[in-house]
């Protein structure tokens, strides 16, 4: 599976920009880059062997015409991203340049890359395990400051050395296993029952705290959803343009003017919040708005964070009535957003407010239109936020996931063969089953081409 052939691709964004970098690796990178860069200082040639981790000043030629002044930065194996030759090519940024530069690089015997080559290729070189290589898209897709936290650790291999560890010490007490096997008639016993149930437990314990922290990281990968609910006119959509801090969402004193859920994400305590304005709840008789109802009790399941508006200048939706219809799950937070506090007499707010505390609910009292206690409201949702701490290896890719949930099952298989005293061969097999969904996560068990083509495609193109 390891390639042959040299890939070029941008991989800086596409469109227009004050500079743009090429990337082209393989075992032609540097042969095909001379054939089209002349240096501006003489006696400089790419192929010299000395040339290497150096950034070179030149002009790239077409016909003995120059297309552009480039930094060329060449690399030589192993001592690359890619493991491979590679040569970086920093030109300006005009699509124009950047197209007669690969047209260039094809016509010497380049291909285009695919998307994510560049880092299936360190994969397949041994520069990084496949959990490493799939913490670079996260980190190019972070969007948030403990989304980034999240992928750069990852990516240093924080993550893989814990199940490198998991790993070998399964796969030790699985090799004293099978020699018992080979020794059976000898009735000679080389592990330890004890020990090996010791560690099967430790390992459960390690993996369920693994795979328990996946809905911690799918929502700071992800963003944590927010439903912003309530009866018609309550302010919802006004709510949702204070908390982004633009006009999305249209506001009309027209009760169901919002007949679809809108979202949008805004970044709070370092953390991407995707907020979900929804369709007024009120008894209608219009089919479009039933609709949108639907959708925002939908949503209201969805969300990890409710954040339920009441207009303190109507009667408003009793607590207990909230209560009813939110059926909140062990995992929901709900907090009850008083709003248009500026439009109440301000004798009446400490009973309305009372009212409903009452119910222990989280309370905040606001005023969408002013932004009166948007500080407040703010708080509490960053307070919202997942506990986690500087150095905890949390899961959020669900191929991750889904191999530690298998290897947990495997490895209570193993707990309960040694508990029952069930052959040896039967605790080896689920010894192994355990430690190939282990070698899932890092890519250790992974050699078909098919399953890496699936785990890159949603790279961008360049890299």
């Amino acid at each position: 599976m390891l390639p042959s052939s040299t890939i070029c691709a941008v991989s800086t964004p596409s469109g227009q920009g004050g500079i743009a970098v090429i990337r082209i690796s393989g075992d032609r990178a540097i042969a095909a880059c001379n054939n089209l860069f002349i240096p501006v200082r003489k006696g400089i040639s790419l192929t010299d062997p000395s040339v290497k981790n150096k950034i070179i000043f030149g002009n790239v030629v077409k016909a003995n015409k120059v297309i552009d002044e480039v930094l060329v930065t060449v690399f030589r194996a192993p001592s690359s991203y890619t493991g491979e030759d590679t040569v970086e090519i920093s030109c300006h940024g005009s699509p124009f340049i950047q197209q007669e530069i690969l047209k260039l690089l094809l016509a010497n015997g380049c291909r285009m890359a695919t998307a994510g080559e560049f880092t299936q290729r360190a994969f397949l070189n041994g520069k990084l395990d496949l959990s490493q290589a799939e913490a670079v898209g996260d980190l190019i897709a972070s969007s948030s400051a403990a989304a980034h936290r999240m992928a750069m650790q990852q990516m240093r291999g924080h993550y893989s050395s814990m199940f490198a560890r998991l790993r070998d010490d399964l796969l030790h007490f699985a090799t004293m296993m099978e020699l018992e096997l080979d020794f059976s008639e000898e009735e000679v016993e080389f592990a330890d029952r004890r020990q090996l149930l010791s560690l099967a437990s430790h390992i459960e314990d390690v993996i369920n705290r693994l795979s328990g922290s996946f809905a911690t990281g799918n929502v700071i990968k992800n963003g944590i959803p927010v439903a912003i609910i309530g009866e018609t006119n309550a302010g919802k959509s006004t709510l949702l343009n204070r908390l982004l801090h633009e006009e999305r969402a249209i506001v009309s004193d027209v009760h169901g003017t919002t007949r679809d859920a809108i979202e949008d994400t805004v970044v709070m305590g370092g953390v991407l919040f995707r907020f979900i304005d929804t369709a007024g709840i009120r008894n209608t008789a219009d089919r479009l708005e039933l609709l949108g109802i639907e959708r925002t009790f939908r949503k209201m399941e969805e969300a990890a964070v409710i954040l339920w508006v009441i207009d303190l200048t109507g009667n408003g939706i009793l607590p207990e009535a909230i209560y009813e219809k939110t059926h909140l799950s062990d995992t929901q937070q709900l907090i009850l957003v008083l709003n248009k506090a500026d439009r109440l007499p301000p004798e009446c707010l400490p009973e309305k407010q009372a009212m409903y505390q009452a119910g222990h609910h989280d309370v905040v009292v606001i005023s969408a239109q002013s932004g009166a206690g948007m500080d407040k409201l703010e708080e509490k949702l960053i307070a919202c936020i997942p506990a986690t701490g500087e150095n905890d290896v949390i899961v959020s890719n669900l191929r991750h996931y889904e191999a530690l949930t298998k290897a947990s099952e495997a490895v209570r298989q193993v707990i309960r063969g040694l508990e029952t005293g069930a052959p040896g061969d039967l605790i080896v097999q689920d010894v192994r089953e355990c430690i190939n969904q282990l070698g899932q996560i890092t890519g250790q068990q992974i050699h078909t081409e098919e399953v890496l083509r699936n785990i890159f495609r949603n790279f961008c193109i360049g890299k």
